[in-house]
């Protein structure tokens, strides 16, 4: 006769809430806390919120509502779409988005420029200009600028994405 172990009430809660849990995690239920970015409506919210800063002004340092950096703009509209975990300079962002090839670049991905090894800017990629075919991004530049659409003026950026990781 085979043998059977009866657990008692704690011990099965727990069971019964791990198994719960594993299968809630298998089906996409629940997500890590790493894996928070993905979502693409997520993603598309926040090209939206980007997209909606556009005419206003730069300000070093700032992160909106009304005034951005370029890595503010960055981090207001990823956190108004829910990533909470975006960091704030464009440095720590380009080290927190998964690096991805130009090829594999979708609208809302983020664009980091360089120079000597330095990230020293980034743009959120709106896709390819309909006349030309040229890639162009929504970004806060430098001085007296405002949030604007604008073509990638150097060669010298590379892509990554806050697209769901898998």
């Amino acid at each position: 006769m085979p043998r059977t172990t009866v657990l008692r009430a704690p011990a099965r809660i727990l069971l019964v809430l791990v198994t719960t849990l594993a299968a809630s995690f298998a089906a996409g239920v629940v997500t890590a806390p790493a894996a928070e970015a993905g979502n693409l409506d997520n993603i598309r919210k926040a090209v939206q919120v980007t997209a909606n800063q556009k005419g206003d002004p730069y300000s070093y340092g700032a992160a909106g509502p009304d005034r951005f950096d370029c890595s503010g703009l960055v981090y207001y509209a990823f956190r108004k779409a829910g990533f909470r975990n975006v960091p704030r300079t464009s440095s720590q962002q380009s080290g927190f988005a998964k690096r991805i090839k130009r090829s594999n670049m979708r609208r809302g991905d983020l664009i980091f420029f360089h120079n000597g090894g330095r990230v020293y800017h980034v743009g959120v990629y709106g896709g390819r200009n309909k006349k030309n075919g040229n890639r162009f991004m929504i970004h806060a530049p430098y001085g007296n600028g405002v949030v604007e659409r604008s073509p990638m003026w150097t060669n010298s950026w590379f892509p990554g994405t806050l697209r769901k990781r898998g």
